[in-house]
Order: structure tokens, then sequence, then C-alpha cells
């Protein structure tokens, strides 16, 4: 267990020994285990205890140096301040960060359970048994290449030379299950699940089975998309899975850099649909990695950043926001150059303007293509462009039936999507990257195999 008082008394010592007035320092630790299976036998089980410490140390000028290690004793805080106080002297003075205003407020709490590590034979055994109703589920599926089931204690601690001293200790848990089916003369077909929770006995591993297991024989009667122009309905994970390859556009260190989609003055400007809200939440109650500081100290908070479709936010570390003139949004990381990134999204009709469409339904849809999940974000996306190309798993749906598209990418400017939203359908449904509904958009390119 990470001790926050007694780091900050050794770093406080140690940094008068050094001449060293201003320093900060995050900490990580945590102890994993995860097990993976294959046709009926053990495939992996994995224990580890891990541990990561992240220096920095300012001169009096204001340049700082950073040094990372794996050394919580007191000899490798000692060399790692030594080592940040050394670096320093090449520490750039264009754009250096601070210690954050807010690094002393207070936090909110945040009531998450911390739960034991169950044994990893209990996993084991878990896990053996889920592949095994999978396999059972339907005779076309042969394998489960893609499985897991971990568990995760963790804690975080945040120090500095102003007096914080920030300590938070988490429980996670997550199953994944990628399901392979095939039947004769025709391509395999893949898909999979995932759940997450506090603890694995939390997990609800049997909708997991059911989920993979239906998603991969809705894909076994596939066939080919001609290439044209479709609205198209995004599954709540791929809507926000898009939206997330396009952050920089509410990413302050990204409009400072020129690689943003916004500047500075495309704050109140619309950006999307009158009836969508967009805001990070990462303090909601279905956010798992949910954290009430960031990595410079500063507490989260939700955060609004398309309201009514107007930018209403970008997302700030100490510096971004020094540059800005407005207070830091706890959206930081920890670095000589601090990232800037969102934690959870929640998407939702602007209170009072609707859901657009209100008559659009995705089970009595005709024409339209269901895209259910997007991969390849990496490459597929020219996020200082706006554009993307990304290959889908997905339906077309005609008359309310859905039929498997054997292979096609979506193209189109994100921009153009959020200003032709139809409407927000359904339930929101929470996912691991956060909370939204189902969302048609209209006329985005589709190409078909050829």
């Amino acid at each position: 267990m990470l001790n926050p008082q007694q780091l900050h008394d050794q770093l406080t010592a140690l940094a008068k020994q050094e001449g060293i007035q201003q320093w900060d320092m995050g900490a990580a630790s945590g102890t994993d285990v995860s097990v993976q299976v294959d046709r009926g036998e053990p495939k992996q089980l994995k224990g580890a205890q891990r541990s990561a410490v992240t220096v920095r140390a300012w001169t009096s000028d204001g340049r700082v140096g950073i040094t990372s290690s794996t050394d919580l004793s007191e000899e490798g805080l000692a060399q790692a301040l030594k080592g940040a106080k050394e670096a320093s002297a090449f520490g750039d003075l264009e754009e250096p960060p601070g210690l954050s205003c807010r690094s002393l407020e207070p936090l909110t709490p945040l009531e998450r359970p911390v739960l034991p590590l169950r044994p990893i034979q209990s996993l084991l055994q878990t896990l053996l048994q889920a592949e095994k109703e999978l396999l059972d589920f339907h005779p076309a599926i042969n394998t489960v290449p893609y499985n897991g089931l971990s568990e995760r204690n963790g804690e975080s601690v945040y120090l500095n030379s102003l007096g914080a001293q920030r300590h938070q200790i988490s429980s996670s848990s997550a199953c994944y299950l990628y399901a392979r089916a095939e039947q004769d003369g025709r391509k395999p077909r893949s898909a999979g699940a995932v759940r997450l929770a506090y603890g694995s006995e939390g997990l609800d591993v049997q909708a997991c089975i059911k989920e993979a297991a239906e998603l991969t024989i809705s894909h076994l009667d596939y066939s080919a998309i001609d290439t044209g122009h479709y609205t198209c309905i995004f599954s709540p994970e791929a809507f926000l899975d898009l939206i997330g390859a396009f952050s920089n556009i509410f990413n302050a260190r990204a409009v400072l850099d020129g690689l943003s989609l916004s500047n500075r003055d495309s704050l109140g400007k619309p950006l999307a649909v009158p009836f969508l809200n967009l805001w990070d939440d990462p303090l909601h109650s279905a956010n798992l990695g949910a954290s009430n500081f960031d990595g410079e100290g500063t507490p989260t908070a939700p955060l609004t950043l398309i309201e009514a479709g107007n930018l209403a936010h970008f997302l700030h570390s100490e510096g971004t926001a020094r540059q800005f003139g407005v207070a830091p949004t706890g959206h930081a990381g920890m670095g000589a150059k601090v990232s800037v990134g969102p934690d959870w999204f929640v998407v939702a009709p602007t209170p009072g303007a609707g859901v657009g469409d209100s008559h659009l339904n995705r089970h009595k849809a005709d024409g339209v293509v269901w895209i259910d999940s997007l991969s390849a974000l990496h490459a597929g996306v020219k996020a200082s462009q706006g554009s993307f190309s990304l290959p889908f798993d997905g339906w077309l749906v005609k008359n309310g039936e859905r039929h498997s598209i054997e292979a096609a990418t979506v193209a189109g400017d994100i921009r153009t999507v959020l200003n032709s939203i139809l409407a927000l359908e359904g339930e929101p449904l929470v996912t691991p990257g956060g909370i939204c509904p189902h969302v048609w958009v209209e006329g985005l390119s589709i190409t078909g195999e050829a």
C-alpha cells in the first residue's frame, strides 16, 4: 500500500538536499491476474505486480526535467529526483509546464468498491466454462480464438511541493470473448463481446457469451453491398469510437499545436446538430475506471463539450489553461510536454430539443446500414483533417431484417457527420468508452468489397 504522507515527507527531504524548490510526483502500483484458454485447456495464466513512478523537478528559471522509474524505495526516489534535476538543465523554456493551481482543491469522493482478487484457478474455471458454452451455442462456432478474464487491484498517488497529496485505490475486472464461426464454402465470420466490473464475480459472463454468440451467428449469412451513399445507424460503441478518434476537436493542446479541427475562436460556434449534447464525465457512476484527479493533481469533474450543437469547452492541462487564461479541467497526463485527453463520453439529446426524427426505428428500417463496430481507427483516421475511411462490421437492414455485410468501409468527414445526424434513437447504452444511444447519420459513403 502506498503511503502518500510518507512519500511526501521523503520527497520533501530529498528535494531539500538537492536544492530543488519545486517538484511533483505521480506513482502507480498494482497487482494483475489474468487467464486465457484454448479449446478446453489453459493457454496462459499470468500474475504480476507492477509499479511506476514519474518525478518532475523545476529549476529556478522554470525549466523542468522529468525521470521515470519502477523503484518506489527511498533510494529509487532519490535517484529519480536527482535524474530529474539533471534533466531540468536541458528543459525547454518556450512552454514549460507548471504545478496546477487546482492541485490543493478538495476532491469529489468516489464511492467505488475495492475487492480482493480471486484465486487464479477460480478465474480459469470460469473462463473454461464460458468457452465451452460459447462453442456449444451453435454448430458453426468452432473456436474462440481470443478470450480472457482478468482482475486488477491498483492505486495511484500524486504529490507536489505545494503540499498536494492525492491517493486513490481501485479494483477492476474484464471478460472478453471473441468467437469464430465457419460454414462450408463460406468465409469465416467473427465477432465478440466485452464485459467490465469492479470484480470478476460481478461480471455478467452469461450476457457476454450470449452477445458474442448472437453477433457471430448474425454474420454467417453475408453478402456484398453495393457501393453508394447510405443512411447509417451507428451503435453506441461505434459512434463513441468515432468521436474519440476526433477528440482533437476538444483538445486545447492540439489547438495550440495546430493539430486540431478547432481554433481559439471556435468556442460557442456551431459544431453539430442543435439537438446534440456531448460531455466528458470522468466521475459518471457507470465509468468503472473513474479517477477523481488527473496526472497533475487537478480534480476531475463533468465538462460539457457540445451544448445544443455548439462547441462549449476545451479539455485543458495546467499549461494550456494558463495560455488560454482559464482554469485546468482535470484532463492532463504527466510529462515534460503534458498530454491532454478525454475520459468518458456521454452523448444525449439537448434538453427540450427532442431527439431528431423520433419516428426512426432501427428494427423497422429499410435500406439503411447498421454499423456495429469500426476497426483500423489508428490507420483510417486523419484527425487533423477531419476525414476517415474505416472498415466496419454491420448489416444492411431490409424491411426491418438485418443482413450481414461481407466487407465494406465507411468514409466521411467528422464535421459533416455531426451536422448530418438525423436522430438519437433508443435508450442510451453503457460501453467501455461512455454512454450513448444509437445514432442515425444521413448520407455516408459506403464502399463494398470489389
